[in-house]
């Protein structure tokens, strides 16, 4: 593709003519030049001590810092007096103190479209709180390295969506830093894919990623808060197909007013192209308003903003598998098991599930158990530590058995479904130990094997119960293995980790 080189007051030629030998030769050079401001004063205030006041109370009121292990935030670009707090709250989650290599801050252009992106590779970015360093010989590697990337001096002149992050950041860090700004013309989800493939080497912790985007633009009050919370939960799946199904879905349910369900849907999707193929990457949502909830509170016609954070994975904590479930790919999980269940025992059929709405991590092979309680105790569990089909089929046949085939109980009748909590494990893989002094109680499920005598018990037993390990150890060996309490000092011992998830958690109670 051909690098674009427009002739703006930013960009200035000098050409230098050189005489010799009958020939002349033209050199092209381009001058350094800082990029102006062109949102001062008009998303947000263009003198110094009123912004810093601005800033001052809109981190006062934004949510804290509760992310650790950061890459990047979604943070909204409306006038600070409608998205403020918001954005603040995505910034709150930034060591303050951290020294960031480097800063890309993505925006999707709101004046002007061209293929792929454009980088600022002139000079510096300013705003009222003074100069911030472009890293101009990154961006300038991007552009030479990339096709996908050129430096497009009308993306820069009037765009609002990068230049309204940079005083939260001046404001918020302690040490100098660095930004790239990168602004998308494109419209294609191929030139998505091809910038999320230029920068995915530098999402770590030592980067920090921005992608600037505003959510739902002007439905009624009450319809932007549902249209923003199917996008959210979109983004959450981390999956770029759900993303575009779901804009897609909002679009054809003709909501009155509804212009786009997220405005700048190109970064984000590049943002999804770039986390959903690393596992180790946590997507989390902190918090929502529209302009509703400004001090202009005009509910007919509003705009909606989502904080949003994506973290790595700090290690496998207590009770952790290594899987990361989103609360709406949860949600689905417990949906299965209860539809199934109740399809099963009433009907003796499965139901059919489209899997073409579900979100990739759904489809793993990985073991999992469905235990069913009633009142806090026990109805049935069922599970499998391996399994070659896919996660939701998995649940779909555990949530069958321990319904229906758990010998410790009667099979589950249809009137006593709507007293079950439901509660789902995915397992990591088994790893056998030589030592039970390998085993941390909350954390690790064990296995018992010796013979054709096995038993398990899953992570969060220990915790339920308050067993030492010595308890765990016979508890297992003799109720589960049928070895007798000592026979797990004779017996293969093999530990896995679960990622444990309930009805009671998503619907934030204790007991059904």
């Amino acid at each position: 593709m051909q690098k674009i080189l427009s002739i703006t007051g930013i960009l200035i030629f000098t050409l230098v003519f050189i005489n010799g030998c009958n020939s002349q030769n033209e050199k092209v050079v381009i001058q350094e030049a800082d990029r102006p401001m062109a949102a001062a004063g008009k998303f947000y205030p263009d003198d110094p001590a009123i912004l810093r006041s601005t800033l001052a109370t809109l981190f006062s009121q934004a949510k804290p810092k509760t992310i650790d292990h950061l890459v990047a935030i979604i943070c909204p670009h409306a006038g600070y007096e409608f998205s403020g707090i918001v954005a603040a709250t995505s910034y709150n989650q930034l060591p303050a103190d951290k020294q960031y290599d480097n800063i890309f801050i993505i925006g999707s252009s709101h004046y002007v479209s061209f293929t792929g992106a454009s980088i600022y590779s002139l000079g510096n970015y300013k705003t009222p709180l003074g100069k911030v360093k472009v890293n101009v010989g990154l961006a300038s590697k991007l552009i030479r390295e990339n096709p996908v990337f050129t430096f497009n001096p009308e993306a820069d002149k009037d765009e609002h969506s990068i230049e309204v992050q940079v005083p939260f950041l001046q404001y918020h860090l302690k040490k100098n830093f660095s930004i790239v700004p990168i602004i998308l013309g494109t419209t294609t989800e191929q030139s998505c894919r091809k910038i999320a493939q230029a920068l995915k080497p530098y999402m770590n912790e030592n980067n920090l990623f921005i992608f600037s985007s505003d959510f739902s633009h002007y439905p009624a009050y009450n319809a932007a808060i549902a249209t923003d919370k199917n996008t959210c939960d979109a983004i959450l799946s981390n999956s770029p197909e759900n993303l575009l199904k779901t804009i897609k879905a909002n679009e054809q349910k003709n909501i009155p007013n509804l212009v786009t369900s997220l405005c700048g849907w190109t970064s984000v999707l590049t943002m999804l192209d770039i986390t959903s193929a690393d596992p180790e990457l946590v997507l989390t949502s902190l918090q929502y308003k529209n302009s509703g909830d400004s001090k202009y509170p005009d509910k007919s016609r509003v705009v909606g903003y989502w904080s949003v954070a994506v973290s790595k994975k700090a290690g496998n904590s207590a009770g952790s598998s290594g899987f990361h479930f989103t609360i709406p790919e949860k949600t689905e999980l417990l949906k299965i098991a209860r539809n199934t269940i109740a399809e099963y025992i009433s009907y003796k059929k499965k139901p059919v599930i489209d899997a073409g709405n579900l979100s990739e991590n759904l489809k793993i092979h990985a073991g999992a158990f469905v235990t069913l309680n009633k009142k806090g105790n026990l109805r049935g569990c069922i599970g499998k530590f391996t399994s070659d089909e896919p996660l939701y089929q998995l649940i779909q046949e555990m949530a069958i058995a321990s319904a229906t085939e758990d010998t410790r109980f009667d099979p589950v009748p249809a009137q006593e479904i709507s007293n079950l909590e439901i509660e789902i494990s995915v397992l990591s893989p088994m790893k056998k130990i030589s030592s039970p002094d390998e085993i941390i109680l909350g954390k690790h499920g064990l296995y018992i094997k010796k013979g054709y005598y096995s038993g398990t018990f899953l992570p969060q037993v220990a915790t339920e119960t308050g067993w030492s390990k010595e308890d765990f150890l016979g508890h297992c060996s003799r109720d589960k293995a049928g070895i007798g309490w000592d026979g797990w000092k004779t017996a293969e011992l093999y530990i896995y980790e679960a990622t444990v998830f309930s009805e009671a958690e998503i619907n934030g109670r204790k007991d059904r």
